[in-house]
């Protein structure tokens, strides 16, 4: 099962975005201790980061810049997401994806799909492995 973390400031939208890729048939985590992400994203064993551009006290193009010198995160799927058009910056600094603020479920279940491959939704038949 596909393991993502969650980093965004907005507790609700961590909440929403939870419940809805956990009805996907994602495995999700999260996190809020800002100073630790790349520790936190390491221990958990996420596949795909989904994290908020704009955090409190950090700049989430920092942290992706971090992640992307560390070997360790080479293969980890970063999604950097924000309510500014940062998606030149983002992608720049090594993201797999931008996503623009507000964005619909769908889209994103769409973009982890196309980053991670078929097989990654276990709540869709279309994208099931043993199918």
């Amino acid at each position: 099962m596909l393991k993502i973390m969650l980093v965004d400031d907005d507790e609700t939208m961590v909440s929403l975005l939870k419940t809805l890729l956990e009805m996907d048939g994602f495995d999700v985590v999260s996190t809020s201790d800002w100073q630790n992400i790349p520790t936190d994203v390491h221990k958990s064993g996420a596949d795909l980061l989904l994290m908020d551009c704009i955090l409190p006290g950090i700049e989430g193009l920092d942290i992706l810049a971090e992640l992307r010198r560390d070997k360790k995160f080479q293969q980890l799927r970063i999604i950097l997401s924000s309510g500014m058009d940062r998606e030149y910056r983002a992608m720049a600094a090594g993201a797999d994806a931008f996503l623009l603020k507000p964005y619909t479920p769908d889209t994103l279940n769409e973009l982890i799909i196309n980053l991670m491959g078929s097989g990654t939704t276990l709540n869709d038949p279309l994208h099931d492995k043993e199918n």
